[in-house]
This record gives structure tokens, sequence and C-alpha cells, in this order.
């Protein structure tokens, strides 16, 4: 029996991404974000979100994405990984799908240009509509996750 997952859909490059919701904690407008020196170029810094300093990456950055400026429609999704929260900025944050789980294939090398060791899946939604999936332990590796750790457990 196929289970149904639900995710959070968004937008990087005018391709459509999702993450599960039980892994997102919130999604915000565009906050400013304090700039921390000596990190990779796609971490853009942190914001204090309810009293929370979050470090937040740019998701086209991380994935090799060409960089935009934001937009009025960009946001800052906050995810929970590896007991601590994490800021991704994206184009666009839509809706909610429900995703069954026999829909979910495994991803090609490449998709919309980003390497499929940052992906969990591929979902078909229907005959035009595919659901890149996010893998967020590959997103965030392990080293980049012991430095934000560090930069957090500073402030």
């Amino acid at each position: 029996m196929a289970e149904e997952l639900k995710v959070i859909v968004f937008t990087l490059a005018n391709e459509e991404y999702g993450i599960e919701v039980d892994k997102v904690r919130y999604i915000e407008r565009m906050l400013p974000i304090t700039r921390v020196p000596k990190t990779p170029s796609f971490v853009k810094g942190v914001i204090n979100l309810r009293g929370v300093v979050v470090p937040v990456i740019d998701l086209r950055g991380r994935f090799g994405l060409a960089e935009t400026e934001p937009t009025e429609s960009s946001r800052i999704i906050i995810v929970a990984a590896n007991d601590m929260e994490i800021g991704f900025i994206v184009d666009s944050a839509n809706d909610v799908s429900d995703v069954m789980s026999d829909s979910i294939e495994v991803p090609p090398e490449v998709v919309g240009g980003v390497k499929a060791k940052y992906l969990s899946g591929v979902a078909k939604l229907d005959e035009n509509r595919l659901l890149i999936l996010l893998n967020l332990t590959e997103v965030l590796n392990r080293s980049e996750i012991i430095q934000l750790e560090q930069f957090g457990s500073e402030s």
C-alpha cells in the first residue's frame, strides 16, 4: 500500500522542488540577513527569528545555479535538520502537495542542473509535472553542519 507524503512545494530557477512538511518549521518572507565571515559563498549569513539565530543558505548557490536578487515572492523556508534549524532562500514557496510514495522514482544523475546526491527522488504529480524531492542530509553535508553549529553556539 502506497503511503501519502505531504510536501511543501517551492521553486528554484523554474523547477519545482519539495521538502517533507514534517521537516519544515516556518516559511518566512525575506528578512534582514547578517553576513558571517569565513563561510562558503552560498551561506548568506544568519537571521534572528523569534529570538533564535538561524543560519541561512541560498539553495541556488548551494546547487550551483545562478544566484539572483531576492524578489517579492522569495521566501526563507526554515527546516529542522540534525537538531538545528536552517533557512533556505528559495524563489517562491507555492503550496502543500500530497505525493504518493509509489510515484517517487530514484533521481537521474542531474535534474534541472542539480546533482542527484542532493535529491531523495523525483515524484510524478501528473502528466507534465515533476516534483524534485530534496535530501536534506546531503544539502547540508556533515562538515558544513558542524561549521554552522559552531557558529550557532558562539552567539
